[in-house]
């Protein structure tokens, strides 16, 4: 690897090989001066910022483990965190974003020049190497165990799932505290002598000018993302020639939306699917060979996949069932939490809760979450049908579908829809799209035009404040913020 080739930088700063090297190495004294040692959890309240990467690899030149801290939650929120993974040090933006409870250090403050010479690290493979906790959209948040040998097995799985390499460089537009930011935008390309650019945060009417003046081969984003880019107005025509591949993933994205975006741009859309518990990644559409829109693609190197019925045989090839897969990807297990980790690691496959059907190629189609089903007298609707629907009507960006309790039926279909920009969704227009379009039984019985639909920290559709609304007939008033 060149040591004077471009490694990783952001809007401040750039640092080449040999920089990072050295950076890592004062950083890791700084930890270690401050009582950081092996199986220490350093937590990283941090924006997206070089400072990051940095601290990631110094942590584990310690043999410690990091745990990434999304700087949006509550202050309730990291303290729980902080508390659960018994964090030993707090690195945050400022001395204002520190915590009483745990010892703490403003990343400006972070020393940047070694005292001692540089030492090759020893790092155990079986040591725990991040905590990275569950969006906790289905309870409490849970710490996500993964240890060095997980990511070298995910690493090496997306250097020849998308072929990364030397000549490569991603774009960062993820957040670092998501386990997708960390393992396909930094230690992919950095494994593999690529580069990294780091983007702060997301923004659509900038975001061409980044792609022009970086000229980076590939990035990974979130279907928001994408439905934002693709309503951009049509005198918006950037040079995307660098670009080779955008990864799709996070949650499902429609066949429609992901042809418009090629067509429009010029680079394929791979989409993929995967989850913290899995390291990242388990399915990827081909970057070389035949993609299929509407899948996530087939495994990647090394792993398995199933589809088990509700009697935990395996799946008729067709039929739906709990996607459940198996590799060195897999976590270690949730920190502290032994009985759940049995309910979703069972003789080594994991038990993902999503829905999916394999063809007989192998390439998975996601359903839905086996929580998002919606039964209505007696059959089973999976909401991605209808939503994909709704997002193929050009005044709709993203759609999201939920069941809620009905006296006869048991449950009916509800649509919550956001407009593309620049579009009024006219819902008298959008029933009849759905008629010409779903059966009647999967038609919503109710569409909620919200400015914005609510949204976890990564992006993704918060279906549960949706719930939680209906639940109470409430207004959604104050959305999470959007991406971007």
């Amino acid at each position: 690897m060149d040591p004077n080739g471009r490694a990783v930088s952001d809007a401040a700063r750039s640092l080449t090989n040999a920089d990072l090297l050295q950076q890592v190495a004062a950083a890791a004294e700084h930890l270690r001066d401050l009582g950081v040692g092996p199986a220490d959890v350093v937590a990283l309240k941090l924006s997206n910022r070089v400072e990051f990467v940095v601290l990631l690899f110094a942590a584990w030149r310690l043999g410690a483990t990091v745990t990434p801290v999304n700087p949006g939650l509550t202050e309730t929120e990291v303290a729980r965190q902080l508390d659960d993974a018994k964090a030993r040090l707090l690195v945050a933006e400022s001395e204002e974003d520190l915590f009483m409870e745990c010892a703490g250090l403003a990343v400006d403050n972070l020393r940047r020049t070694a005292h001692d010479p540089i030492h090759e690290p020893k790092i155990d493979d079986a040591a725990l190497a991040l905590l990275i906790y569950t969006s906790g959209t289905t309870g409490v948040p849970k710490g996500v165990m993964l240890d060095h040998a997980n990511l070298q097995a995910m690493v090496e799985m997306g250097r020849q799932g998308l072929g990364v390499g030397a000549d490569d460089r991603c774009l960062l537009i993820l957040p670092l505290f998501h386990v997708n930011g960390i393992v396909v935008s930094v230690l992919l390309p950095l494994a593999t002598g690529a580069s990294v650019v780091i983007v702060s945060r997301f923004k659509p009417h900038t975001f061409f000018d980044l792609i022009e003046a970086e000229r980076p081969t590939y990035f990974s984003a979130v279907p928001t993302i994408y439905a934002m880019l693709a309503a951009r107005p049509a005198d918006v025509t950037p040079d995307t020639s660098s670009v080779r591949f955008a990864v799709c993933g996070a949650a499902p994205a429609s066949a429609e939306l992901l042809q418009r975006f090629e067509d429009r741009y010029g680079f394929p859309l791979i989409e993929g699917y995967g989850l913290s518990e899995a390291t990242c990644g388990s399915t990827i559409n081909p970057v070389d060979g035949p993609r299929r829109a509407g899948t996530v693609g087939l495994p990647f190197p090394g792993q398995e996949l199933r589809i088990l019925d509700a009697d935990g045989a395996e799946a008729a090839q067709g039929t739906a069932g709990e996607v459940v897969v198996r590799g060195a990807n897999v976590m270690r297990g949730y920190l502290g939490r032994p009985d759940e980790t049995a309910k979703v690691i069972v003789d080594g496959w994991l038990h993902t809760g999503d829905v999916g059907l394999l063809d007989a190629e192998g390439y998975l189609t996601l359903v839905g979450r086996s929580k998002d089903m919606i039964i209505r007298g007696g059959e089973n609707i999976y909401p991605k049908e209808i939503e994909d629907v709704l997002a193929a009507h050009p005044s709709v960006l993203e759609a999201a579908v939920i069941g809620v309790p009905d006296p006869v039926w048991g449950e009916v279909v509800v649509a919550y829809v956001e407009a593309s920009p620049d579009r009024v969704i006219d819902v008298d227009d959008l029933k009849r799209h759905c008629a010409s379009e779903l059966s009647g039984y999967k038609r919503p019985v109710a569409f909620h035009v919200l400015d914005a639909l609510p949204r976890n920290a990564v992006g993704k559709i918060a279906k549960p404040v949706l719930r939680t609304s209906a639940q109470r007939n409430e207004t959604i008033e104050n959305p999470a913020q959007k991406v971007g």
